[in-house]
């Protein structure tokens, strides 16, 4: 704050992709969650309809730097219904995640960090009407929560593969999880103190 003012400045930014078989001719990133590491050296946030959870070193905050990305599902796979014609950012659409066998439908939504910094869960529900709208293979299937591993020392994100809370086998399901929380306390959280 200066001279009564608040000021920001843009310093990361999610490009559009041009795509074909969407319901717009370009497909922005949608930020559903965002964190703070309790260190304030890593920001993660999830793109949903991209499909990608980011980790960024934030210590310089002027100067973030790109330390870690997942694609876990999201609209852009290949062999989904988009097809991009144009992207900042890849060389060619993400594979599809299958996790103990099971194809994840949905994108990274909701985020929650362990105290320690070192594993981040992600759930795949942003609101049954847009998983509705967007994702209509997650209405039929339910939504997961997946572990990520995270490298605290260099940055880095790794898909933890033995760990799968399945959601559509949920008694009365499929259940669309979409708040999580971590027992004992997690970075979002005051629960601990």
């Amino acid at each position: 704050m200066q001279g009564g003012t608040w000021s920001a400045e843009k310093v990361i930014q999610v490009p559009p992709k041009k795509v074909k078989g969407w319901m717009l001719p370009e497909m922005p990133g949608l930020i559903t969650d965002i964190l703070l590491s309790l260190d304030d050296r890593f920001l993660y946030f999830s793109n949903w309809l991209h499909g990608d959870l980011r980790q960024y070193d934030i210590s310089a905050p002027q100067r973030p730097r790109l330390t870690g990305q997942l694609f876990l599902g999201g609209s852009i796979v290949k062999g989904g219904p988009v097809q991009v014609l144009e992207d900042q950012e890849l060389k060619s659409q993400p594979e599809p995640l299958v996790v103990k066998g099971k194809r994840v439908a949905g994108g990274p939504q909701m985020i929650q960090l362990s105290l320690d910094g070192k594993r981040l869960y992600v759930t795949t529900s942003l609101y049954s009407a847009w998983d509705k709208q967007f994702y209509p293979d997650l209405i039929r299937e339910g939504s997961v929560m997946l572990q990520i591993d995270v490298d605290t020392v260099k940055g880095g994100l790794t898909l933890n593969p033995n760990f799968l809370v399945d959601f559509g086998k949920e008694p009365l399901g499929p259940a669309l999880a979409h708040e999580l929380r971590y027992p004992g306390g997690d970075c979002s959280s005051d629960i601990w103190l």
